[in-house]
């Protein structure tokens, strides 16, 4: 492999934009089986509404409180069939002020081991459009011949409810898996709210202030923390839940209840070898980077920039906190550590090389978490304080590049990769809303694409519970569910590895072993394998995170000194230095390499520095030793729930070499229009052809990884059509070896067929390393091509072309007008010698070739 000391090569060339019509694909779904009587089934669903009605006029009379002007509406919880999903968009007219709020699926498992399903949905009803729904039960009883054409009977809708009933408050209780609480359980909840919806003929009052009244009613403790998304606010109350459900007697303002997730618990002080000197050689070998330079933000319990090691590389100014009152300094000693490794990555390793050191970003730090020994009765809606974090450092420093690291998470109540309102406001951040302080809400601050400042967030997987420590490490690691709000599609959610499995047996833990060996993954991280099949591949990647120790009698210990990382302590008059451990540490160390991209690629998108992180990224040996007997795709699939794409190479996310190119493309491309899939992109990419071809049969290999923003839809309301989490989908495709431009076009879109043109035949495509059904999880798709140097020669056309989201099922708020940013990053390696893939290239596209490398910032 030739020495990394080229430029990666942007490529500026547009690409050709095309209408797109997917071609039809066949589906074989068996017909919804129709009841022996629908005229019964019909009276029987009308004589069960009529009593929820009556019953919901009784409860009414018990309510403790009512407000003056909120608008009185039935709670209706539907049932499907057992084994048949509702048809959710049948149920709702929303003009009307008619929405399904919450679905949720309840599964049984059999004594044949078979498991079946029963699909709830509970729908708001205003009081005066009960008639809708009783209009829709006559006209299903209604069993003789339709009088005329388009004459609807709701079959569709009607036939998949087995029954249905007037809903309590559990039925709004979201968290599968999670016991709802008992009646006089006082505890606090998260309380998701409606907005009113502009297009209703009659707008609901302001459901907050319904709300607040409704608390100040019954002497609930509200807290002040608020979060909105475009169609529900976020609220937490302290309650019992027999409090809490006469609100869905009295208002129609309630959309889901869920648990409060707890934040995890923070390592504490560590003991190391404090070296002054190691502090003065360091300092004398680095030099700062500009004030006006990239930075990475530190989202922590604050930073002590007394350190004389963060000095220089963090400003007064850069100092933050959520709240005029706490101080900006750390006194807890989590917030230092990461952002030693922000800035240098393993202290470590830096101290013991004598190498210049000139880091080309900066640390910023906002503090998020209340100062030691402050009284914290209340629990955070911390979706609402990382937007206020990313607000406050924004204004500070409105023009500067920067990355945000967060390090701290919560243990998920239950771990399927459903998004939460933190993991949602981080993905409504990245894709560019705006935090308004005053309202508590997620905007866009204006219409124009440019306008939508996208953020990068890196994100810890967060870590397997110390008391749960095993041998068996990695069957523990993978009950272990990423911590909120590491689900989130749009962040760099980092789990750990490690490379660290040496104890010193002169120390004290002689006799001790590593529980994990070197390359695996490290027993403190968690994994996405208890994720449901539609949520992201998490985490994105792996970076070391320090092992444990064992002593082969049960026995589990940390930090062993040889097991662990250094990094920057708080507080000087005990020691400089300090280790520190698991997936913060990991988090805080990918941050540097984000750091390190914007420096030296000043200008790069966000969505292309989470692509050249993602990108660099591959498995270990022992990492890849879990495939041996077991080849196929469901394998590997489980290797990227565990460990993500692999360990990030700094070195190739930094730079290309003479046998290793890598391009870099930002694009931007509009998904739908009215309703429907718009566009499909084609870039013809600057190639090495000549210099492929002539390397014949030998192998090479193609890695392609398409990084996006999702705009998050976090209701959950089955995540199917309008209420999809995602706003849109983006895929990549390559052009086949044997086919040509024009019929790669035509077998990806049906616009390109000319009258009485069928679809060619599709080539086939073997090679990949995932597969499209693993890759295309989530808003990050990246896999590996292996196959001969001359099939890759011909493949230098790649189509994006967009699938399904929201946005395409709600046209009123579809932004695709706007264009939608992506990043494509293309490479090609080759083992063969004095091979030169790069100069070409660079050639092609106007590069000056230069004798001497060029610099990369430490």
């Amino acid at each position: 492999m030739a020495e990394r000391n080229k430029q990666h090569i942007v490529v500026n060339k547009p690409p050709r934009s095309e209408g797109y019509t997917p071609h039809k694909q066949k589906y074989d779904i068996p017909p919804i089986p129709a009841p022996p009587d629908r005229r019964a089934k019909g009276a029987a669903l009308r004589t069960d509404f009529s009593t929820a009605i009556a019953q919901a006029a009784e409860r009414r009379k018990m309510v403790e409180a009512e407000i003056k002007g909120a608008i009185p509406a039935l709670y209706i919880e539907f049932q499907s069939l057992e084994g048949t999903p509702l048809d959710l968009n049948t149920l709702e007219a929303m003009r009307s002020g008619i929405e399904v709020v919450a679905v949720r699926r309840e599964v049984t498992e059999h004594a044949d081991g078979k498991k079946s399903f029963i699909e709830l949905a509970t729908v708001v009803v205003p009081d005066a459009k009960v008639g809708h729904f009783l209009k829709r039960f006559e006209a299903y009883s209604n069993t003789q011949p339709k009088e005329k054409a388009g004459e609807r009977r709701h079959e569709n809708m009607l036939d998949r409810v087995g029954q249905l009933r007037l809903a309590t408050l559990k039925a709004l209780w979201t968290d599968l898996g999670v016991d709802f609480p008992r009646d006089d359980d006082q505890r606090w909840w998260e309380v998701w709210l409606r907005r009113p919806d502009p297009t209703q003929k009659k707008k609901r009052t302001n459901s907050f202030e319904d709300f607040k009244e409704f608390c100040e009613r019954l002497n609930l403790s509200l807290s002040d923390q608020r979060l909105e998304f475009e169609d529900r606010i976020v609220v937490l109350v302290n309650a019992t839940a027999r409090q809490l459900s006469q609100s869905i007697d009295v208002l129609n303002d309630i959309a889901e209840v869920r648990a409060v997730n707890i934040l995890a618990g923070f390592l504490r002080d560590l003991d190391a070898v404090a070296q002054r000197e190691w502090v003065d050689d360091l300092l004398q070998r680095t030099t700062a980077a500009p004030d006006h330079s990239p930075a990475v933000c530190i989202l922590d319990s604050g930073v002590n920039r007394g350190h004389p090691l963060l000095r220089d590389h963090l400003s007064e100014a850069d100092l933050h906190a959520i709240k005029p009152d706490w101080i900006v300094t750390d006194d807890d000693g989590h917030g230092t550590e990461m952002a030693g490794l922000a800035l240098y990555g393993n202290v470590d390793a830096v101290a013991a090389s004598t190498d210049s050191i000139a880091p080309g970003h900066r640390l910023e730090s906002v503090r998020i978490l209340p100062p030691v020994g402050q009284p914290n009765n209340e629990p955070h809606l911390f979706g609402a304080v990382t937007a206020t974090a990313t607000s406050v450092v924004e204004i500070a420093a409105p023009n500067r590049q920067r990355c945000f690291s967060l390090s701290i998470g919560a243990n998920p109540e239950k771990g399927d990769g459903v998004p939460t309102s933190w993991s949602a406001a981080i993905d409504a951040l990245a894709a560019g809303r705006e935090f308004d302080a005053d309202r508590q809400g997620l905007f866009y601050i204006d219409d124009h694409p440019d306008a939508a400042r996208r953020r990068l967030f890196i994100v810890s997987a967060g870590n397997v519970d110390d008391r749960q420590f095993s041998l068996d490490h990695l069957a523990r690691s993978d009950l272990e569910p990423v911590d909120d709000p590491g689900q989130a599609w749009n962040a760099i959610t980092v789990g750990a590895y490690t490379a660290l499995a040496t104890v010193d047996p002169e120390d004290d833990w002689k006799d001790w072993k590593p529980v994990a060996e070197a390359g695996e993954l490290s027993p403190w991280s968690r994994t996405s394998l208890s994720y449901g099949a539609q949520w992201p591949n998490k985490p994105d990647v792996v970076f070391e995170g320090g092992n444990i120790a064992h002593n082969g009698a049960g026995a589990f210990d940390f930090p062993v000194p040889t097991l662990c990382l250094l990094t920057t302590y708080h507080d000087l008059q005990k020691r400089a230095f300090t280790l520190t451990y698991a997936t913060s540490a990991a988090c805080a160390q990918v941050a540097q390499i984000a750091g390190r991209i914007t420096a030296t690629y000043p200008g790069l998108q966000p969505e292309t520095v989470r692509a050249l992180i993602v990108h660099s990224a591959d498995w270990t040996q022992p990492m890849h030793k879990h495939l041996v007997g077991h080849p196929g795709k469901a394998a590997r699939s489980r290797l990227v729930r565990r460990y993500g794409f692999g360990v990030p190479r700094v070195e190739r996310a930094l730079k290309s070499a003479a046998d290793s190119l890598t391009l870099v493309v930002e694009g931007t491309i509009e998904p739908f229009n009215e309703g429907k899939l718009h566009q499909i992109q084609f870039h013809t990419l600057p190639w090495p052809k000549a210099a492929l071809a002539q390397l014949g049969a030998a192998s090479v290999q193609l890695r392609v990884t398409l990084s996006y923003f999702v705009e998050p839809n976090p209701s959950r309301r089955g995540w199917r059509k309008k209420h999809r989490y995602q706003s849109h989908g983006l895929r990549f495709a390559v052009k086949g070896a044997s086919e040509s431009v024009d019929e790669f076009r035509k077998r990806k879109n049906e616009q390109a067929l000319d009258d009485e043109e069928i679809k060619p035949d599709s080539p086939e495509d073997q090679g990949w390393f995932l597969g499209a059904r693993t890759r295309e999880r989530g808003s990050v798709h990246s896999d590996v091509w292996n196959g001969s140097a001359a099939d890759l020669a011909e493949r230098e056309v790649i189509a994006i072309y967009p699938v399904s989201g929201w946005w395409k099922d709600q046209p009123k708020r579809d932004r695709s007008a706007l264009g939608v940013r992506y990043a494509l990053i293309v490479s090609i390696e080759t083992s063969a010698e004095d091979i030169d893939i790069w100069t070409p290239v660079a050639t092609e596209v106007g590069i000056e070739i230069k004798a001497e490398p060029i610099t990369i910032p430490f």
